[in-house]
């Protein structure tokens, strides 16, 4: 699946990661924070690996469910480790 990643900066030098399938507009219930794009047209691909924080099952789930996948906050991380 294509996806564009967006990034923004959390408490403690943590950041967010939420990811869209490619040139789907950012949802109204996230267009309030401070998300800025971090990569386009990105391959995000049900492999079993962690893509910008988030496990890829777990993002697709969430894509499939409300059409975006987010960062749970215990799983975000320190800028340059995503």
């Amino acid at each position: 699946m294509k996806v564009d990643v967006y990034k923004r900066p959390d408490t403690d030098g943590l950041f967010s990661y939420l990811v869209l399938p490619h040139q789907r507009p950012m949802p109204e219930e996230v267009t309030n924070t401070d998300w800025v794009i971090h990569e386009r047209n990105v391959d995000f691909e049900r492999d079993g690996k962690r893509h910008f924080t988030l496990q890829a099952e777990d993002a697709f789930l969430q894509i499939g469910e409300k059409g975006y996948a987010i960062t749970h906050l215990n799983d975000r991380a320190g800028d340059g480790a995503a």
